[in-house]
């Protein structure tokens, strides 16, 4: 028989547009806006506070007792340096000391290029024709996958009074919020030409000399097509006030930039935290659409299946019969019957080892749990004998956190490099991380926990994953929270490919099965840890 005979009397393949399997698209496109709107933490918070407030969720002023702002059924957040977030729900059948805290924790950082507090490149305009701009690496990049890509810039910038305050109003600084979502710098590699044999195999970047982002040439504006004589130089000479310990050593050009960005003058600004991204959104892959390509994906894909738990969770009602999202009065919120916190913490600083006010490491989550159960006690006194110290006490031994970072996928080019017994696949449910060294919070119980969990929603199981007794094992803010507080915690994520490029990918179903344990762990731990000997 003739191969082509054969071909065409085979099973005809599916056409590559259809996606596999559909009802997970939806849910993938979601996180994949989110991903796009997030290049920094100071974002990702901020979108994670658009989708709570538009589900309920109220912000806590943190300079005021939370005895005078929490109720039982209550739905709150509050924020750190804009860049961590903290919300939470109260069952109404929380008593401190009888209840516990259902904690998903995650974090908002990744590895990235951030502009150095002095922005100015000093000493290599001159000779190169170009003007470039101080960038220090934060965290633990694949470095070389930032060379070639349209990067732009974003952060949070400090403006005196607000960028428009009128003449006898009492000065303000304020912080706003900045994106550049276009092609503003570049790092260009070095043509192959120009390298020797060894150097092209060894791949060799050196951070301070190799990854200085490029803002633009120095010289006549090539952009207004010679419109304009002014230089430069003397654009760099107008531009700048008088000294001020600050404004002397920034880039004048990103500053110009920056002030049309936010519509404020450049004498305005006084200061920045400012990081670079990629410009290229995410996307479908896969001949079936069965991966997510986006950047960020550590560990913004936790971040964003745990806040849509939260308000899943929440705002969920339901019957007799039936689940749905509907407010009417004649169908009951898992609130009603909650004798827990349902609390999502999303930290900044895990990248580079969370100890900071705003890491994992920080007392954010032990001042967050005293404050709520002291609040909550004394509304709860007739119900309650446990002095405030106990009713804590109890309620951390009855907490659970889940430390949701992700998880390395098999490799198929690399799959040496995973443990044989504990390789998991994309797709194919979430993966718990255990270790024995303790780089992993998860024991026998805390997964036990969670794998029940799971079958109880019918779930999928667990994936596992263990590194290779050869391979150094990574951490995350699991053991951290543990010893800081006593509480139990497991560590889990979604598999993913590429972890800490520039730009990294996931299974489109995953979001799915995170999302769907996320929902579970709110709506059975309780249940299933009281079924949990604790001898």
């Amino acid at each position: 028989m003739s191969t082509a005979r054969a071909l065409s009397t085979s099973t005809p393949l599916p056409p590559l547009t259809t996606p596999h399997p559909t009802h997970h698209l939806p849910l993938a496109e979601k996180a994949m806006t989110f991903f796009d709107a997030s290049p920094d933490p100071f974002h990702a918070v901020q979108t994670c506070i658009q989708t709570l407030q538009d589900a309920g969720y109220i912000p806590l002023d943190m300079e005021r007792p939370f005895q005078e702002q929490l109720v039982k059924g209550g739905k709150y957040y509050f924020t750190k340096n804009q860049s961590t977030l903290v919300a939470f729900a109260v069952g109404e059948q929380f008593v401190p000391g009888k209840g516990g805290f259902k904690i998903i924790g995650g974090h908002t950082d990744s590895p990235n290029l951030k502009i150095k507090p002095r922005s100015k490149r000093t000493g290599m305009t001159a000779s190169t024709g170009c003007i470039q701009l101080a960038a220090e690496c934060y965290g633990g990049g694949l470095w070389h996958t930032w060379l070639d890509r349209d990067l732009g810039i974003s952060g949070r910038v400090f403006v005196r009074n607000g960028g428009g305050g009128e003449k006898g109003q009492e000065e303000e600084i304020v912080s706003r919020l900045v994106k550049m979502d276009r092609a503003v710098v570049r790092i260009p590699s070095l043509a192959i030409h120009l390298q020797t044999a060894k150097e092209r195999e060894a791949l060799n970047i050196n951070k301070e000399d190799h990854l200085v982002p490029i803002l633009s040439m120095a010289v006549e504006k090539a952009l207004t097509k010679g419109s304009t004589s002014t230089t430069a130089s003397e654009t760099e000479t107008a531009a700048t006030p008088e000294d001020d310990g600050w404004t002397e050593h920034q880039e004048p050009i990103l500053l110009e930039m920056l002030a049309r960005e936010l519509q404020v003058n450049v004498q305005d600004i006084v200061d920045f935290e400012l990081n670079l991204f990629d410009v290229q959104k995410a996307s479908l892959g896969g001949a079936f659409s069965e991966f997510v390509h986006s950047a960020r994906l550590d560990n913004l894909a936790s971040c964003f299946m745990a806040v849509e738990a939260l308000v899943e969770y929440t705002t969920t009602t339901t019957t007799s019969t039936t689940t749905t999202t509907s407010s009417s009065p004649d169908h009951a919120s898992p609130l009603s019957t909650d004798k827990d916190i349902s609390l999502v913490a999303l930290f900044d600083h895990e990248e580079v080892g969370s100890e900071s006010t705003t890491g994992a490491g920080s007392p954010i989550i032990q001042e967050a749990v005293s404050r709520i159960c002291e609040a909550l006690l004394s509304a709860s006194t007739s119900t309650s004998t446990s002095t405030p110290y106990d009713a804590k006490a109890i309620t951390l031994a009855k907490s659970f956190v889940l430390s949701v970072d992700q998880a390395h996928a098999i490799h198929p080019n690399y799959s040496a490099k995973h443990e044989k017994g504990h390789a998991p696949k994309m797709n194919h449910g979430m993966v718990i991380k255990r270790n024995s060294n303790q780089r992993y919070a998860t024991n026998a119980v805390t997964g036990l926990i969670v794998r029940e969990i799971a079958r109880k929603a019918g779930m999928k199981p667990m994936q596992e994953f263990v590194v290779r007794n050869d391979c150094g094992c990574g951490t995350t803010i699991g053991p951290i929270i543990s010893s800081i507080t006593g509480i139990r915690a497991i560590d889990l994520g979604c598999p993913q490919w590429s972890m800490h490029s520039i730009r990294e990918t996931m299974g489109t179903c995953d979001f799915r099965h995170g999302l769907d344990l996320f929902c579970a762990f709110f709506k059975h731990f309780r249940q299933v840890d009281d079924s949990v000997s604790k001898q």
